[in-house]
């Protein structure tokens, strides 16, 4: 009997012993409330370094796992309009290298406006550069675009110059799908449009060549471009 008492005893004896006045607090429910306002009230200390460049790796982390954003919505409904405005002048020229010429300097100005809002939209050129999934866009737009450069002084050559709007619609259509699989999910559904519409104008008579890039580069521009605006921002 007396040593089964021995375990009990000491516990009562020494840990009774160690903090007399938390223990107290802690049988007293109002001096309980005064002890949890006390550790709450407690001042944090400032992050140090170490804590301050986790956090910048775990940005960093995010960054690289989200989707490019800064897709200008209403900069494509502008450029829908120049493409609009562009269809109706070379419906009015009959030499075929004035109407290449033409729609290619509709491509140099539609650069410039996606480039221009583009990072009005990042916020500067310095946050759209350092951007990664911008980065991984970009390149992925350049062998598409770069097929077609080739290509078109390919069939000028060739004169081939009914086979050029469809040429045109269906690898710009490749270039957002795969540059749009680093974007918001309605970018690469444009790419597809745009694709179906070059097979499309592949299989139509040559005279309807300008109506098609209207409906493309005009048409979808401004339908996807302001339901990028509605849905992500401009």
């Amino acid at each position: 009997m007396p040593f089964a008492l021995t375990p009990a005893l000491f516990v009562v004896k020494y840990f009774s012993s160690l903090r007399p006045n938390s223990m107290e607090q802690c049988r007293n429910p109002r001096r309980r409330r005064n002890l949890s306002f006390s550790v709450e009230g407690r001042t944090s200390s400032p992050p140090n370094r170490e804590a301050l460049d986790q956090i910048q790796f775990i940005r960093r982390t995010m960054e690289n796992a989200t989707s490019f954003t800064a897709v200008p919505g209403w900069g494509m409904v502008l450029l829908g309009g120049t493409a609009f405005a562009a269809a109706a002048l070379a419906g009015s020229v009959s030499s075929h290298i004035v109407w290449v010429l033409l729609w290619l300097g509709e491509a140099a100005l539609a650069a410039m406006i996606v480039l221009a809002t583009m990072v009005r939209k990042a916020g500067g050129l310095t946050k759209l550069a350092n951007s990664i999934p911008a980065r991984k866009c970009a390149l992925s737009l350049v062998p598409p675009l770069a097929a077609g450069g080739v290509l078109t002084l390919v069939f000028m050559e060739h004169h081939l110059y009914a086979v050029l709007p469809g040429m045109w619609l269906m690898l710009y259509g490749v270039a957002i799908i795969t540059g749009g699989a680093f974007s918001v999910r309605v970018v690469p559904v444009m790419g597809i449009c745009f694709a179906i519409l070059g097979a499309v104008a592949l299989g139509v008579p040559a005279r309807w060549g300008n109506a098609m890039m209207a409906a493309g580069f005009g048409g979808l521009h401004t339908a996807f471009g302001w339901i990028i605006a509605r849905k992500h921002g401009g």
